[in-house]
């Protein structure tokens, strides 16, 4: 199948479940979410990155109800091409579920402009992009966007401070959203996961030592014990979760089809025990529970392995 076409019948109505849009679904949380939402009655169409994951995701499609294409979300023109295969196919959205997404760990000091910029231009530019090429699609059926962050969105936690960043982000842009969309009908609510088992944890602790191999061996070998550690927990903090990718797809399920949709949704103790840390707690307690992880920044023994 070439490239941002979608495999199946030409545009018929509207089905009464709908097609639903998910991005970032090759795979973890959006392969999850995309094949549940088929199952459950939705016509699916998975943005993914590449043709060979899309085709993946059909062999593991069991209703028929899946199709994919491939979206760059930071590609005006990719973009675009999406919300012309719907209205197409559909000439209508009952839902825009924008999970695709990076993490750019290490910290700050560690982190130039490009990576930087890389990483709000796919969290929160390539998801306004896709919103406002989908809305006219979604006002036609008084649709819902459901945009996935996570406990990060409302505590910024050091060594994933570009992430933090972009979530925050993210929640804001949603909420202007969900005041500026709601007299239109269309809804708009947030799905934040915590801790989950995926492949994304294999990414980050790869993308985090690279970080580190990045920058200059002086600041890195500030850093580097305390990053390691961090990186580590984190691992073993989603080994050791009991939110599994099934609960976040039937939480994006709720968002989708309750009555009266939330502002937000959490998707595992750990994301909801964050929110109301970060609601609850002044800035110098806040702190003090993050001093564990910053623990080892600058202690002996840190310089940089490198010969």
């Amino acid at each position: 199948m070439s490239r941002n076409r979608v495999r199946g019948p030409r545009r018929g109505s509207i089905p009464p479940y709908g097609p639903v849009l998910v991005t970032g679904a090759s795979s973890g949380l959006g392969r999850e979410c995309a094949l549940e939402l088929e199952h459950r009655g939705f016509q699916v169409l998975a943005g993914v990155r590449r043709e060979e994951d899309g085709e993946k995701l059909l062999t593991e499609s069991q209703h028929g109800r899946l199709r994919y294409t491939v979206i760059d979300i930071t590609d005006d023109a990719s973009v675009q091409a999406s919300a012309e295969l719907v209205e197409d196919r559909w000439g209508g959205l009952r839902g825009l579920v924008n999970n695709a997404g990076i993490c750019v760990p290490g910290p700050l000091e560690c982190i130039d402009g490009e990576q930087f910029r890389r990483q709000l231009d796919v969290n929160v530019v390539g998801h306004l992009a896709m919103i406002r090429a989908h809305l006219p699609l979604l006002r036609r059926s008084n649709g819902r966007i459901v945009n996935v962050t996570s406990g990060l969105g409302k505590a910024a936690v050091p060594f994933l401070g570009a992430y933090s960043a972009a979530q925050f982000a993210k929640e804001a842009l949603s909420d202007a959203l969900r005041r500026e969309l709601g007299p239109t009908g269309v809804h708009v609510s947030v799905v934040a996961p915590g801790a989950i088992l995926t492949p994304i944890w294999t990414k980050v602790s790869r993308a985090g030592e690279q970080a580190l191999a990045d920058t200059a061996p002086p600041v890195a070998g500030l850093y580097r014990s305390a990053l390691q550690a961090f990186l580590e927990g984190n691992a073993q903090q989603a080994m050791a979760s009991r939110t599994t990718p099934e609960d976040f797809a039937r939480t994006v399920l709720r968002a989708l089809t309750d009555a009266r949709p939330r502002a937000r949704y959490w998707a595992g103790a750990d994301a909801r025990r964050m929110a109301r840390l970060a609601r609850l707690l002044p800035d110098p307690l806040l702190d003090r529970r993050f001093r564990a992880v910053t623990a080892l920044v600058g202690t002996p023994g840190t310089a940089d392995p490198r010969p």
